[in-house]
């Protein structure tokens, strides 16, 4: 047989192979033999720990329907560790000054609207309130003097009328005589001296109409000057009456009460101290509260009032609360500090500004004290 035969012919090659091919010991397929009997595969470790590799399966399983689950939940919320339980707290302050004759309350006491507070010594007040009722009643006694006064005018004036009136008359007459006593004396029936005397009786008459009408004319003029002082005394009344209510506030301004239903911090008034007018006495912290959260400005796209909020207290862990979005200010919170950033200066870095966002709470538990600055969680949920 040819080489070209033999290269074609693959029974000609398997001798040559089996002589190439190299030959293991019994040892080394011995020791193979027992290193795959001695290794368990993975199906079998599964079958011995059968109960540990279920409760494994379950708990990844349970983890990834869990994560899906909270990341389908979590997308439609919006939260921020920068939130803050916030109230228009306020210092309470005497109007009055005096001494502190009694402090009903104390520290963190809740009041309502209406409690008393403190008490300022009072009877320095109750004179201020007598004088003042002194006064009025001079003032209404000045009233009643010019009111009579005035009324014997109005007489004085009658009767200088009247007498005017009478004088005229009696001029009137004097006219009449003097008219006849020259007629007389052209027709050469009467004397020169009738008629100088109808003359004299007519010149004096005329004077006494004259005095008359300045009597009438002054008797006016003293009217008119009574009821201007009458007007000075109803004024003067007016004045009295209002230090009378001024003292009498002063005197319900000696008890400090609350304004409102909340509760009493840092108190500083004690029983005994002397305090001036609008000296703080304490810190008031009113129950109307609610939360200010400082959100992103990228976190406000689907942010809308009236969305609802649940609400986590940083002092109270176990506890959830509900509300709702009440408003979202107009502006970041710089832009409305005290020194606002100037941008338009030196080199310019973009910052993710926050903007205020407030948040009312549906209903406070009783049980919970909170005021403002406690750190709160809220979880808006914006989608």
């Amino acid at each position: 047989m040819d080489a070209q035969t033999r290269e074609r012919d693959p029974s000609a090659e398997q001798p040559q192979r089996a002589k190439e091919a190299p030959k293991t010991s019994p040892d080394q397929t011995r020791d193979a033999s027992d290193q795959k009997a001695t290794t368990p595969s993975l199906r079998e470790r599964l079958r011995e720990h059968w109960l540990l590799a279920t409760v494994g399966a379950v708990v990844l399983i349970a983890a990834l329907v869990g994560g899906l689950l909270y990341w389908l939940d979590v997308r439609h919320y919006e939260s921020t560790d920068d939130a803050f339980v916030a109230a228009r707290s306020f210092s309470v302050a005497s109007k009055v000054g005096g001494y502190v004759t009694d402090i009903p309350v104390t520290d963190n006491q809740h009041v309502k609207a209406g409690d008393l507070l403190a008490r300022i010594d009072e009877r320095d007040y109750r004179i201020a309130i007598d004088q003042a009722d002194a006064q009025v009643a001079v003032a209404k006694a000045n009233i009643a003097n010019v009111e009579a006064q005035i009324d014997s005018q109005q007489e004085q004036i009658k009767q200088a009328q009247a007498q005017l009136e009478q004088a005229q008359a009696q001029l009137q007459f004097s006219q009449e005589e003097f008219k006849r006593a020259e007629d007389l004396v052209e027709k050469g029936a009467g004397t020169v001296q009738r008629q100088q005397q109808t003359r004299s009786d007519l010149q004096a008459q005329q004077a006494n109409t004259e005095r008359a009408k300045t009597a009438v004319a002054a008797a006016e003029v003293g009217i008119k000057t009574l009821q201007a002082q009458l007007e000075g005394a109803r004024a003067q009344l007016q004045q009295s009456q209002a230090q009378l209510d001024q003292a009498r506030l002063n005197l319900q301004y000696t008890s400090v009460v609350a304004a409102q239903a909340g509760r009493v911090v840092k108190l500083s008034g004690a029983r005994g101290t002397f305090v001036t007018a609008g000296q703080s006495l304490m810190m008031f912290v009113p129950d109307e509260v609610w939360i200010v959260a400082n959100y992103k400005e990228t976190q406000l796209n689907d942010m809308r009032p009236g969305q609802p909020v649940e609400i986590r207290i940083d002092a109270y862990p176990g506890r959830k609360l509900t509300g709702h979005i009440d408003s979202v200010q107009p502006g970041s919170g710089t832009a409305f500090s005290l020194l606002p950033a100037e941008n338009a200066t030196g080199n310019y870095v973009k910052v993710v500004q926050r903007v205020p966002v407030k948040i009312v709470v549906d209903n406070w538990p009783a049980d919970l004290p909170v005021g403002p600055g406690m750190s709160v969680v809220p979880w808006a949920r914006v989608r």
